[in-house]
């Protein structure tokens, strides 16, 4: 297996954890906190797709997905890109109003799809190549892919963990 298909592997299974997740959920659903200070199951699809979207435009020097249409305005929110639910408080968090599942969906299908075009042209060699200087030791392509894709994979199961929860109260 070569590295474009074991990383494509990897992002691929987000889609479907994600449908998973939102499906069916109502917009009062998807912004219900499990507890207090809890994260709804939209903020964490949110966020998700924030943190790929943000990290995958840094990496290729682009646009990010939320910035460049109305997705901010699906969520009760500005396009702020360097909003992606880090440090948020439960006001904060509960700030994050999807209009629906189906905006959650199709953001994260916009955010995958630039992921998966800038994953098929990837070489090995390109993972070695430091990206951020700011950590000691520095990170490379490699670890930053890897990075933003264990924090989806988490998300997304925190995300589907609080759907059951909703359905089972």
């Amino acid at each position: 297996m070569d590295v474009n298909d074991l990383l494509t592997e990897i992002y691929d299974r987000l889609p479907d954890l994600v449908r998973a997740a939102v499906d069916g959920l109502s917009p009062a659903e998807l912004r219900r906190s499990p507890a207090p200070g809890g994260n709804p199951v939209g903020w964490l699809v949110w966020h998700l797709t924030r943190i790929q979207d943000h990290h995958v435009a840094d990496l290729l020097g682009t646009e990010q997905v939320w910035t460049s249409g109305d997705w901010a305005a699906r969520f009760g929110l500005d396009p702020d890109p360097n909003d992606t639910g880090y440090g948020h408080t439960p006001q904060r968090v509960a700030s994050v109003r999807p209009d629906s599942s189906r905006a959650l969906v199709d953001y994260y299908d916009a955010v995958a799809g630039r992921t998966r075009m800038f994953l098929a042209g990837l070489r090995p060699a390109d993972l070695d190549r430091v990206v951020d200087e700011a950590w000691d030791p520095p990170v490379t392509l490699g670890v930053r892919l890897v990075s933003v894709a264990d924090d989806g994979l988490q998300h997304a199961g925190q995300a589907g963990y609080v759907r059951g929860l909703l359905r089972a109260g």
